[in-house]
């Protein structure tokens, strides 16, 4: 079983890395295409294309311009450590050990706008490009376009090598949308996680990311290769709840307190 997540928009490039080993990205070609397009975009007009503050526009546009195709482990960092949001917060990943980093280069996978898929220990260097951007390029007018078939052919790939026909999808619609499920060969498991709220069980936001992140640590400290097995997540309170659930979709309920 192959885990996919989504990204975060907060990164840590700075705080030196717990573990030493590290891969390059498959589709650094494709990358540097990107790149070569946002370079020749001014600070206003990134701006408007991500709907981001100046600020933050200006930062990009620098980080652009230092995109340097050779990754190093002075220029980039493991994607796993490098991403700091709700999902990774509740990944934990700096509490990895060594044995945990092996299971999770071979089946977990990070979707990103820029370097299309990510194993945890592909080094990367910092961006901001959401999966939804419509960003033109030679390929069609957004990110999908751009990357076609490519990430569900490297899926299919590790899918095969992990000999897995199942992909256990812990990624934002947004993200999953880079997917095509007709193409994979595998059957796509979505856990649901949903919170108390005024007696009312619903997905919140928050929870639901941190939720997700809790999921794959789960998977890979428990070595989970089966989608059944999941269904003994108990972190943080969370539990599975069978009458809610299918065999595509596992639903956890939290309570309220």
């Amino acid at each position: 079983m192959i885990s996919v997540l989504s990204p975060a928009k907060t990164l840590d490039m700075d705080s030196p890395a717990c573990v030493k080993k590290f891969t390059q990205p498959d589709l650094l070609n494709d990358s540097a295409e990107l790149i070569k397009v946002l370079r020749g975009k001014s600070e206003a007009e990134v701006g408007k294309l991500m709907n981001i503050s100046e600020k933050l526009a200006a930062l990009n546009v620098e980080r652009y311009a230092a995109w340097d195709k050779t990754f190093t482990e002075a220029n980039a960092k493991q994607a796993l450590l490098a991403f700091r949001g709700d999902v990774y917060t509740g990944m934990d990943a700096d509490s990895f050990a060594a044995k945990d980093f092996d299971f999770a280069q071979k089946h977990v996978r990070i979707l990103s706008g820029l370097y299309g898929i990510l194993r945890p220990l592909d080094l990367m260097q910092a961006y901001r490009l959401e999966m939804g951007t419509k960003l033109e390029t030679k390929r069609g007018g957004n990110l999908y376009d751009f990357w076609g078939a490519d990430i569900t052919e490297l899926l299919n790939r590790d899918l095969a090598a992990s000999k897995s026909k199942v992909l256990l999808n812990l990624a934002s619609q947004e993200y999953f949308k880079s997917v095509k499920p007709g193409a994979l060969d595998a059957e796509v498991v979505t856990p649901v996680f949903k919170d108390e709220k005024n007696g009312v069980y619903k997905i919140i936001s928050f929870h639901a990311k941190k939720a997700r992140g809790m999921m794959a640590a789960f998977q890979v400290k428990n070595r989970v290769k089966k989608p059944n097995d999941l269904k003994d997540f108990d972190t943080a309170g969370y539990y599975f709840v069978e009458d809610q659930s299918s065999e595509r979709e596992l639903v956890f309920y939290r309570d309220a307190n």
